[in-house]
């Protein structure tokens, strides 16, 4: 099976359902609530200014959110229409980011721009199956000097069956897994249902990858919280701070990076 166009059908099923969600809540980011987190605004730092891509920026809220900080945000997304729905907020919003649709590895052929910074965050990777191949694709938009702030969910949580009952998958990236899924995790009552293929990525496949591309890691963080409820057997402990609720606050839920490239 094709990844990449069951993963795009995937998206654009889904779109117009992230769009109406609670978890996404649009109201409430269009009258300027941002839709970044603690955790990567504590590596961003000041944007003010500087110019920014932003890889697979789903409907543009954190590219957006970066915008209204003071950045030359460009988004990257392969969903058509996510892209469409981006624009449309950057107009009505009265913000200069730019948005591009095209997927990951081929972004360099239609973007010829370098970047003061290079964002992704969560629930990004899982979706890609050659990690290599991202990281060279990151450090090509680099400016030298140039950060790259990663956030994502840890791998550990992936080995798990949705349910959280037993170990069901490999840590490493052992083999595509294959899910047919209903609804999303913005919304698991959608009636859609779809096939998602995902891959998962070790930390030390990542990182390696990432220095091996020309990156200098400064900065590694693990988090045992979630900032989003996108799991099944949710806790809330805080405010943006979820855990799975067998497991306590004992597993990391998220870790986050921040490398830069060499000049």
């Amino acid at each position: 099976m094709d990844y990449l166009a069951a993963n795009h059908n995937f998206w654009q099923q889904n779109t117009d359902e992230h769009l109406k969600s609670d978890f996404y809540d649009l109201p409430a980011f269009l009258a300027g609530k941002t839709s970044l987190n603690h955790i990567e605004l504590e590596l961003l730092g000041d944007i003010s200014g500087k110019e920014l891509l932003h890889l697979q920026c789903h409907f543009g809220q954190d590219s957006l959110s970066l915008a209204r900080m003071g950045a030359q945000v460009t988004g990257v997304d392969f969903s058509q229409k996510a892209i469409a729905a981006a624009q449309d907020f950057n107009q009505k919003m009265g913000l200069n980011a730019q948005f591009l649709c095209s997927n990951v590895y081929d972004a360099p052929l239609h973007l010829a721009h370098k970047f003061d910074v290079v964002f992704a965050s969560y629930g990004t990777i899982g979706w890609l199956p050659d990690i290599s191949l991202w990281a060279k694709t990151v450090s090509h938009f680099l400016k030298p000097n140039g950060l790259f702030v990663f956030a994502e969910f840890h791998p550990f949580v992936w080995m798990y069956s949705n349910d959280f009952l037993r170990i069901e998958y490999h840590y490493h990236n052992h083999s595509p897994i294959v899910e047919a899924t209903q609804g999303s995790y913005a919304n698991p009552s959608g009636s859609q249902t779809t096939t998602q293929i995902t891959f998962n990525h070790s930390l030390s496949e990542v990182i390696s990858a990432l220095v091996n591309s020309g990156l200098e890691l400064e900065v590694f963080k693990e988090y045992n919280y979630s900032p989003y409820n996108c799991f099944q057997k949710t806790k809330q402990i805080a405010p943006n701070k979820y855990i799975i609720e067998p497991f306590g606050e004992k597993i990391p839920l998220v870790y986050a990076l921040k490398l830069r490239k060499k000049n």
